[in-house]
């Protein structure tokens, strides 16, 4: 064979892609949780099948792992940013399909977090007939580097997250439900974009008390005039967020104290629920200047009578700023999302002056719009003060499409609602 032949035939091979390496990356290698990233095959065969494969270790030990197969392009490239599967954990267009379409290989119940807001790497591995071709990894941070912490225990008990921040910023008050403790993941989230967020509890916490019972709620007006009074915050700027029983609670803040800038409550009810969850000693959540706030007693829960209702229920047209609400139709805990929605149809009754905005998913359940993107399947889970099993509802794609969704929308309301020209956007990892 000539030489002029020789490199005719590599030429050819060249271009054929018998000689391109096949290679698999994500970009970018490192993101938060709430973040897409893009994962890209390159050096294929054009209109070769493949198979991308992705593998976690969750907070709790347990291996999670998902699978799809891909047709290469006239490239010779499978990006799953503009590709969807031809077969696989997940079927539709999903940048990140891969990582919320995973289930546990063994008996986990749901994903659970990395402890201490701990990074986790996700493996993906490029597989041709079973054989492997290539590997990437993503690591998903809960925090950002830049993010610092400060413990409080005092008057009040939680951890104070302070962005990277030139000057005072918008803060927020973040509660959480029945879970008690501190909402840390949440508050980190929102650090990560530019907010001084206090992850505050106000059970199952140090010397506070141990079960969601007569709980005063003089003592989320500390927290809020002690943020005030921080030199990081803009006083005038203070947003409160919370979930389920802290939706609740969010809502029941807003209507009362007007520094209050904003309210964004995830799967809230529109009445004041009963004392939770254990073997409560009193049936009262909450007190004001000492007294039990009304409240609908378990019995009556489904059939409220009206003037009980009307007693329990949260003045929401006091409110002196915006509201944003979260629902999932498909949840199974409780018949959240007609209640968020009765919270919208009595602030338009009243005529409210400020914006109002629900977000309600038709296929997502209790976890709807949570602000990270993980594995999405969860099995019948334990309530995690009473150990009761409880359906949380959605399917893993409907919850995952809210979250998706979800995660801009609410920080566009917070930006716009707090007075800042853009969301914030996210501190540097690097």
């Amino acid at each position: 064979m000539t030489r002029s032949v020789v490199i005719a035939v590599c030429l050819w091979m060249s271009t054929s892609g018998l000689l391109r390496a096949q290679t698999l990356e994500v970009i970018p290698p490192q993101a938060m949780v709430d973040e897409s990233a893009v994962v890209r095959a390159d050096g294929l065969t054009p209109g070769e099948r493949v198979s991308i494969r992705a593998e976690l270790v969750d907070g709790a030990g347990h291996a999670w792992a998902s699978a799809a197969d891909f047709i290469a392009d006239s490239q010779g490239i499978v990006d799953l940013s503009k590709q969807a599967p031809v077969k696989g954990s997940y079927s539709d267009l999903s940048p990140m399909g891969l990582v919320w379409s995973m289930k546990p290989s063994d008996d986990a119940r749901s994903y659970a977090s990395p402890p201490n807001l701990g990074a986790q790497t996700i493996q993906f591995q490029l597989l041709r007939q079973g054989q492997q071709l290539s590997i990437a990894q993503l690591q998903q941070r809960q925090v950002a580097d830049t993010v610092r912490q400060i413990k409080i225990n005092g008057q009040i008990h939680g951890t104070l997250f302070l962005p990277n921040a030139s000057g005072p910023a918008p803060a927020v008050l973040v509660v959480g439900g029945s879970e008690g403790g501190e909402p840390l993941q949440k508050a980190a989230w929102l650090a990560s974009h530019g907010y001084v967020a206090f992850a505050l509890a106000y059970f199952r916490c140090a010397d506070l008390p141990r079960d969601l019972e007569a709980i005063p709620l003089e003592y989320f007006g500390i927290a809020l005039n002690w943020m005030m009074k921080r030199p990081e915050v803009l006083p005038d700027r203070v947003a409160v967020v919370g979930t389920s029983r802290g939706g609740e609670l969010a809502l029941q803040l807003g209507s009362m104290y007007p520094q209050i800038a904003a309210v964004v409550a995830y799967v809230p009810a529109n009445v004041r629920y009963p004392a939770c969850c254990g073997n409560n000693h009193l049936p009262y959540a909450w007190t004001r200047k000492g007294q039990p706030l009304a409240y609908i007693p378990v019995q009556f829960l489904r059939n409220p009578d009206p003037v009980t209702k009307m007693q329990a229920s949260i003045a929401v047209e006091q409110t002196n700023g915006p509201v944003l609400l979260i629902s999932g139709q498909d949840d199974g805990v409780w018949e959240w999302s007609p209640m968020a929605e009765a919270v919208v149809q009595r602030l338009r009754m009243s005529h409210f002056a400020h914006r109002v905005e629900h977000l309600d998913y038709p296929h997502a359940g209790h976890l709807a719009g949570r602000a990270e993107i993980v594995p999405a399947w969860h099995g019948t889970l334990p309530q995690p003060v009473s150990g009761r099993m409880t359906i949380f509802g959605g399917t893993p794609k409907g919850n995952a499409e809210s979250s998706i969704d979800a995660i801009g929308k609410v920080l566009q309301f917070l930006a716009q609602s707090l007075q800042t020209q853009t969301a914030p956007g996210h501190q540097s990892t690097q």
